[in-house]
């Protein structure tokens, strides 16, 4: 099996390029490698791999800055994955994609299903959901996994953030109304390893698939739970969303069902404490 992986420095890619090493011929390809701004960069790089699978890591994740930044957002999370599903297309490759819980508005009540409409309140969910329909459109085989609140210990994510704000704040102060399932990217990783070890690319059914850690919490509620892995005793301070300004509207239910993807795929992630554990292993 040829795979070709894009964003291989990134949070999700750093665990991908590790967890897909040993499955076949791996291409990992990252900002340097791939400039997912250049439509034939990409077709260069699809030509020159000729990979039976393509994945899909680059994204574009500023999610406030990408209120000043639409044309930015959806040139990387919208034209450039329509490049790829393009060139997985020509080559009859799959291509495995991300998206993101951003996609819906979080007035739901329970966890979000596949079938659930989105309605994106940001323009970071907007050219994701953009990503998710040109790969519908272009008619390539693949799958596509909305995960939840990712972090890792690569890249610059909530984990990181809190981390850096212990260590010159005496208190800090984390929104307590926005609930979700905070998602490693190694538990990401090891699943899409897992789907490609076990799958028949021959008779693949294209799908969308919900892929988030099991268990809810708030991002006060991750805060402490990071900060108590760590041994960092300084108060954390639950507010209102309403208090916490930022140029991005955030669903308030970020909850999202994996039925869909443990029926078919086998596939459930950990509790989300136990993928924090982890990665704080790894981290110390």
């Amino acid at each position: 099996m040829r795979i070709l992986l894009t964003g291989s420095k990134g949070q999700v890619g750093s665990a991908l390029a590790q967890a897909l090493a040993g499955l076949g011929e791996l291409s990992a390809l990252d900002r340097q490698g791939l400039d997912l701004l250049d439509v034939q960069s990409i077709t260069n790089a699809i030509a020159k791999a000729k990979p039976d699978v393509i994945v899909n890591a680059a994204a574009y994740t500023a999610v406030d800055r990408a209120e000043q930044e639409e044309d930015a957002a959806f040139a990387v999370n919208s034209r450039a994955v329509d490049a790829l599903a393009r060139g997985a297309k020509s080559l009859d490759a799959l291509l495995i994609h991300f998206s993101t819980d951003y996609v819906f508005d979080g007035e739901k009540p329970a966890p979000y299903m596949e079938t659930d409409a989105p309605n994106p309140l940001s323009v970071y969910g907007r050219s994701k959901l953009a990503g998710e329909r040109v790969i519908a459109a272009s008619g390539c085989r693949h799958l596509i996994f909305r995960t939840s609140w990712v972090y890792g210990p690569a890249g610059r994510n909530f984990l990181h953030a809190i981390l850096a704000a212990a260590k010159t704040k005496p208190e800090l102060r984390v929104v307590n109304d926005q609930h979700g399932a905070p998602t490693s990217s190694a538990a990401i990783a090891g699943a899409v390893a897992q789907v490609l070890a076990n799958l028949d690319l021959s008779r693949i059914a294209s799908g969308l698939y919900h892929l988030s850690a099991a268990g809810e919490t708030t991002w006060h509620g991750f805060a402490t739970a990071i900060l108590e892995a760590k041994g960092i005793k300084i108060p954390v301070r639950a507010i209102r969303s309403d208090e916490y300004p930022v140029a991005a509207q955030r669903p308030k239910n970020s909850r999202l069902d994996n039925a869909k993807a443990a029926a078919t795929f086998g596939i459930a992630l950990p509790d989300w404490r136990e993928g924090l554990a982890g990665v704080m292993r790894a981290m110390y």
